[in-house]
């Protein structure tokens, strides 16, 4: 497991995140289990502030620096995930036809990407059901995909 700057509670899970300087590079889910951190620096309060607000309301929009790190395919496929809404999930297909390529590479993309939730890859669903999620079509990345689609589902 890779060192955290800080592990944060979540409805589901916890979260590890790895901060660089000033902005958030890597956030992970992690088993609900995983020790949350007692005391954490500025960047991880206002990281834990910004999520339970969306916890709270999922069309919160989270204000934290944050640079993912990917090649120029995959943070052209990020960018477009961060413009679809909260609450309003596109497939592969359609997102893939957007941007001018194929759905497989939007799914290895969405599940390359460092920074889910900020980054909301888990808004991106197979035609026929929710699809994978980090690399998994069952299990617990599963489960965190298919509760953040419910989540959010409550914005509308």
């Amino acid at each position: 497991m890779p060192e955290y700057d800080a592990i944060l509670s979540a409805p589901i899970c916890r979260l590890g995140a790895c901060f660089t300087g000033s902005a958030l590079t890597r956030l992970d889910f992690l088993p609900p289990d995983a020790s949350v951190s007692i005391q954490l620096d500025a960047r991880a309060r206002q990281l834990a502030h910004e999520l339970d607000a969306y916890w709270q309301n999922p069309v919160h929009p989270i204000d934290v620096l944050f640079v993912p790190q990917g090649t120029p395919f995959q943070l052209r496929v990020w960018h477009a995930l961060m413009a679809i809404p909260a609450g309003q999930p596109t497939t592969y297909g359609a997102l893939a036809k957007r941007i001018g390529t194929a759905a497989r590479a939007v799914g290895q993309a969405c599940a390359s990407n460092p920074l889910p939730i900020l980054i909301p890859c888990h808004r991106v669903v197979a035609a026929n059901g929710p699809g994978g999620f980090m690399h998994a079509s069952s299990g617990a990345p599963l489960d965190v995909k298919t509760w953040l689609l419910a989540h959010e589902r409550r914005a509308d």
